[in-house]
């Protein structure tokens, strides 16, 4: 008997379990493959140290700009990929201690609910073989979720010439001509770590513009600076069919009302993700689901009392800052905790480059939704740091409410706008308006002065513009 079960070990799940050991909770957590889910095996941990030997590689073709020459520039893959799985091997085993140092008892295996009439009950398949019962006051389900597939339009990995994430990670040579399909933040950020390494790279999507979740203005310049750095894309293209054969693939679309064909080496689908919801259980208990995920109500509570979900299996934003945040928030209400939970925006971000990051509503979202807004601009050109660091690509985009001087929203294009965009979200969860923002000091010379710029240049304030 347990005060807390937790199943999946992801960004949701294992921090629900670290801060429900920290509330003095009995806890346990059951995971069926590695500490640390996706994200930290096959998403966002392992993708970024193969972004980042693809920023690096990059950069060396423009050091002459900083009087700096190299004899010969090359790279070896095998390596690349070798310290993405340390990196991920070496975090894992940090979740491990976590775990061990919170007195978490980790039980290795796939967990179902079972149907009781008193308190939350799993069965547990066990990696090592036979099963095992756990009773709990309160379950939460953190099973995440996996790549979108659509079989029927061969849009799913075959591990040979379709991709996945998981096969996109571990490449054991590097395809001369690849498609991405999808052009979320996945598939950008793939696209970009090819490209980055030669690779001609064609990115297809269905809707009229690529990152069609991010500002306008963000999606055409990101856009324009990919294309500057040779990737290709179709818009607008209704995908009928993707074929793998014995020379690559080849995929049929429609497009402008005509049906065209692409063939390249490979291909990546990244159409986006469905949660995990599969074989727990979840009908025989009465949980409700819709659309693929779990239905949750304040304090993440499903239909089932004492059962909760978090990260993404319980829905959008698929992101692992979201899943963490909802696994604090979960466990200390259901501990009862005497916490004020402060409302507060979950920003984005794309690490391909130049990097994304957005927080917050669009102008359109802003304009729909009725409200009178003023926006500030201020482009990393007129930026001394930025000049000064050869990063001059991309701007920073303010859109504050005319009235109230309310922060509205922010979308960044450009260097290092992922390490930036936590001080806008700083700034919309303390409800700052930009008599705050304009009054703060920032640090000069630094990226990060753009953000005070981009906010003074709304109210035709700007210094540098």
């Amino acid at each position: 008997m347990f005060d807390v079960v937790i199943i999946g070990a992801g960004p949701g799940g294992y921090v629900a379990a670290v801060r429900a050991a920290q509330l003095g909770l009995k806890t346990a957590i059951v995971e069926r493959d590695a500490l640390g889910g996706v994200c930290l095996n096959w998403g966002c941990i392992p993708t970024k140290a193969l972004l980042k030997a693809g920023e690096i590689y990059e950069g060396l073709a423009h050091l002459d700009q900083f009087g700096i020459s190299v004899s010969g520039r090359a790279f070896d893959l095998p390596s690349m990929v070798a310290r993405s799985r340390r990196v991920s091997a070496q975090l894992n085993a940090g979740i491990a201690f976590l775990m061990k140092k919170h007195k978490v008892e980790v039980i290795e295996g796939t967990a179902q609910l079972l149907k009781s009439t008193g308190v939350p009950t799993v069965s547990v398949a066990l990696k090592a073989g036979g099963t095992r019962s756990l009773q709990a006051r309160h379950l939460i389900v953190a099973t995440g979720a996996r790549a979108r597939t659509v079989p029927d339009l061969g849009l799913a990995a075959d591990g040979r010439h379709i991709w996945s994430y998981r096969e996109a990670m571990v490449p054991t040579s590097l395809p001369a001509s690849l498609l991405v399909i999808g052009s979320g933040a996945i598939g950008i950020e793939f696209a970009s770590f090819y490209r980055a390494l030669g690779v001609e790279v064609t990115v297809v999507e269905a809707q009229a513009r690529i990152l069609p979740v991010e500002d306008e203005e963000v999606s055409l310049a990101a856009r324009k600076s990919f294309e500057a750095r040779g990737m290709r894309f179709l818009v607008d293209a209704k995908v009928t069919r993707l074929i793998s054969d014995a020379a690559g693939v080849e995929l049929q679309f429609e497009l402008n009302g005509k049906r065209e064909i692409r063939r390249a080496d490979r291909a990546i689908v990244a159409i986006g993700i469905q949660g995990n919801i599969e074989s727990l259980g979840l009908e025989a208990v009465g949980i409700k689901t819709q659309r693929g995920h779990i239905v949750v109500e304040e304090h993440c509570r499903s239909s089932v009392p004492g059962v909760y979900a978090i990260g993404d299996v319980a829905g959008p934003p698929w992101l692992a800052h979201k899943a963490s945040h909802e696994a604090i928030r979960c466990v200390e209400h259901l501990a009862g905790a005497a916490v004020a939970h402060i409302p507060s925006p979950v920003p984005g971000c794309t690490y391909s480059q130049p990097q994304i990051a957005s927080v917050g509503l669009t102008e359109a979202q802003a304009k729909t939704a009725g409200r009178a807004i003023k926006v500030g601009r201020y482009p990393f050109r007129n930026h001394g740091k930025a000049v000064a660091s050869g990063e001059t690509e991309g701007f920073v985009k303010t859109i504050f409410d005319a009235g109230t001087g309310q922060l509205l929203g922010v979308h960044m294009l450009g260097a290092e706008v992922t390490e930036m965009i936590q001080g806008f979200v700083l700034a919309m969860t303390l409800e700052a308006t930009e008599a705050e923002i304009m009054a703060t000091v920032f640090p000069h010379p630094t990226m990060s002065e753009a953000m005070h710029e981009a906010t003074l240049a709304a109210y035709g304030r700007a210094i540098h513009l």
